[in-house]
């Protein structure tokens, strides 16, 4: 039942999110900054923001180009954090918009592309908020070929991000069972819980895609992981409106707990 496959990945991503505790951490250490960033965005004009964004532009540049002197993952982490500012100014984004979502990953992608946590938060900024798909693909499609299955840490998670941009956005279905097919092979090779229900449920998923192109019951699993990688509730109730759309049914339970049904038509 793939109600009760999801209620086992919903608890076993909370394992997950603990990795991301000590990032977010010092993410929160930037709040003030963040604050100060919100206030002075209020009140900016529009040309402001926009002279901002093109200095951001050329700081961005200049990251891309400076030796690593041995430094490449304090980069990485220092444009992380850059991106959170970035991402976490609402008042600014709403104005101008996420264009440099994909320039921020893709430094990060060049400098670290061992850097888990940046797939998560730039690869959903990049397409659903930048409009993207394509860039964030090639980015991870670039980051893959410096991972494999044998490395320590969950990297199966990036074949399946790119397998739900290629599935949702892209309408690539083949080249969606492909990466799907690619993380259950890489998750099964792990003997945590996590990474067996996440190799099962890949595997179900380029089953469905194998049979249907079109699948219905692929696209509600594909938006499940999107809501269940939420970066607000803009995302969630998106996700949660595509996959009533295609047929299926989301439950919130009093504990907020996600429990989803896939359509009973594929």
């Amino acid at each position: 039942m793939f109600l009760l496959s999801w209620q086992k990945l919903n608890s076993s991503l909370v394992s997950s999110a603990v990795a991301l505790v000590c990032l977010l951490a010092i993410a929160g250490l930037q709040l003030p900054n963040l604050n100060l960033i919100l206030t002075k965005s209020k009140s900016a004009s529009i040309e402001d923001l926009k002279k901002e964004i093109e200095a951001e532009k050329v700081r961005i540049n200049v990251t891309k180009n400076i030796p690593s002197l041995g430094f490449n993952n304090l980069i990485a982490d220092s444009v992380l954090l850059k991106f959170f500012q970035y991402f976490g100014d609402d008042v600014a984004r709403d104005r101008t918009g996420y264009e440099l979502s994909p320039e921020y990953f893709d430094i990060i992608i060049q400098r670290d592309p061992r850097f888990f946590e940046a797939y998560i938060f730039l690869s959903t900024s990049t397409t659903l908020y930048a409009g993207k798909p394509e860039k964030s693909i090639a980015l991870m499609e670039k980051g893959l070929k410096s991972l494999s299955p044998e490395m320590p840490g969950k990297y199966y998670y990036v074949w399946r991000y790119k397998g739900i941009d290629e599935l949702l956005f892209l309408g690539k279905a083949k080249a969606a069972q492909r990466s799907f097919e690619m993380a259950a092979q890489w998750a099964s090779r792990r003997n945590d819980p996590e990474s067996q229900s996440i190799a099962a449920i890949s595997e179900r998923t380029a089953g469905f895609l194998s049979k249907n192109p079109n699948s219905k019951s692929a696209q509600v699993g594909a938006w499940s992981m999107v809501l269940g990688n939420k970066v607000d509730d803009r995302v969630r109730k998106l996700a949660i409106s595509r996959i009533e759309a295609l047929g299926g049914k989301v439950i919130i339970t009093p504990q907020g707990g996600v429990q989803i049904s896939l359509p009973k038509k594929d």
